[in-house]
């Protein structure tokens, strides 16, 4: 994961508010609604976390799709498993496009700049169709302080999903969202998730993190006007882009190198 020192002074009292377990989606039940979360994988067995938020478009993090010589990764090297349980995906789809936020920087260390700027937007070479998985939306409202939630991949779990459901976004501080969630390696790109109005709406998706007050917290950047950016981006490109993936050894998988931060 990506750390990064980083001075902030969070609001009293909110880092003490409720969370739960992360829990494994094993369960057809309890993965119902939630195929759209996907693994992001790289022909050499790196991976991040991603999400559909339109049927032929994935939202995850810009570190995910730069290497450890921060150059971008072919897209034809990366492909998307939607909903991926134990071997299995819900879809499968080859990534033909690849917009990483210009603002984000691969060769400079993790800074607030970095974290607010770390989103990137792929287009799948064939769409998901709706009636197989229904894709998020974005969180539109006000950002405010509360709980939320995460699903994810990570080490330990790298076939199967996770959801933490309640977790808290306890500050934000020059458009960067920090969270008590549980995140660990391979939870880079993953969606966090606002309740306010039924199915969960897309809030941020994880970065990195690091420690505050003893206690861990994840860092995500606030999303609606990067995505308009990718999105533009994209339309824009003649074709796909070369892109790669970071990432940090796992076992037998490798996950990418989200980046964590000391919050005092």
């Amino acid at each position: 994961m990506r750390w990064l020192l980083l001075i902030l002074w969070l609001i009293p009292g909110l880092a003490s508010a409720e969370t739960s377990k992360l829990r494994s989606l094993d369960r057809d039940y309890q993965a119902q609604g939630w195929e759209a979360v996907g693994r992001l994988d790289m022909q050499n067995g790196g991976f991040c976390s991603g999400t559909l938020i339109a049927p032929d478009l994935v939202l995850s993090a810009a570190h995910c799709v730069y290497d450890r010589a921060n150059q971008l990764r072919k897209p034809e090297q990366m492909t998307f498993n939607a909903g991926l349980r134990n071997g299995t995906a819900a879809a499968t789809r080859p990534v033909a496009k690849i917009a990483a936020h210009p603002d984000y920087d691969p060769n400079a260390t993790m800074t607030l700049q970095n974290v607010r700027h770390d989103l990137a937007l792929l287009q799948l070479a064939e769409p998901i169709p709706t009636h197989e998985i229904d894709p998020f939306v974005l969180h539109g409202e006000a950002v405010r302080n509360g709980q939320v939630s995460v699903v994810s991949y990570g080490r330990g779990r790298e076939d199967i999903q996770s959801r933490q459901n309640a977790c808290n976004l306890l500050d934000r501080h020059q458009n960067v969202l920090m969270f008590d969630c549980d995140v660990t390696f391979g939870s880079s790109g993953a969606p966090v998730f606002s309740h306010l109005n039924g199915r969960g709406r897309i809030l941020s998706v994880i970065s990195g993190g690091g420690r505050w007050n003893g206690g861990q917290v994840a860092l995500g950047p606030h999303l609606p006007p990067l995505v308009d950016r990718l999105k533009r981006d994209l339309r824009s490109q003649q074709r796909g882009p070369a892109a790669r993936i970071k990432r940090i050894g796992i076992g037998g998988q490798r996950a990418s190198g989200a980046k964590f931060v000391k919050v005092n």
